[in-house]
């Protein structure tokens, strides 16, 4: 649990708002790991089944967020403005480069090089084919590449 927390964290702060949040999704996670420990089957990778779960709460949490915001807005009440974003010192950093990426490439490139999981492993836990992760990883190294040599803004 230990060696797996802080990169599970990681994966879940890409798309999170703030620290805050990512912790909530976290606890989210080993509880509904806990809940669902009856579903791993003995003999099989345990990392894509970590990260499938991790992936199902950030996708329920984003829609619980969007169901909130939406209440609150019908209901009449006002929400205060949003934070500015922080300032850039740099277009090399990396939540920057990644918020300029489709969802399903910045997925793809958390789960591969921030999480450090293989082809096999990223394509179980996104339910996609090896290929298309391939095609998906492949097209956000260009666009990256492109964004770092000043050839494309984000």
């Amino acid at each position: 649990i230990d060696c797996v927390s802080p990169a599970l964290h990681r994966y879940l702060a890409v798309y999170s708002a703030d620290r805050r949040h990512a912790d909530d999704l976290l606890q989210d996670v080993w509880l509904r790991i806990h809940k669902s420990r009856h579903t791993y089957r003995p003999g099989e990778p345990v990392l894509p089944w970590l990260y499938a779960i991790a992936r199902h709460v950030r996708i329920d949490g984003y829609r619980r967020r969007q169901f909130e915001r939406h209440e609150s807005t019908l209901e009449g009440v006002v929400e205060p403005a949003a934070s500015p974003a922080p300032e850039r010192s740099s277009p090399a950093d990396l939540e920057y480069l990644l918020s300029s990426l489709p969802e399903s490439q910045r997925e793809v490139v958390s789960l591969l090089k921030i999480s450090g999981l293989s082809l096999e492993e990223t394509a179980r836990v996104t339910q996609s084919s090896v290929g298309s992760v391939k095609q998906k990883a492949h097209r956000a190294y260009e666009k990256l590449r492109a964004l770092l040599s000043g050839e494309v803004t984000a």
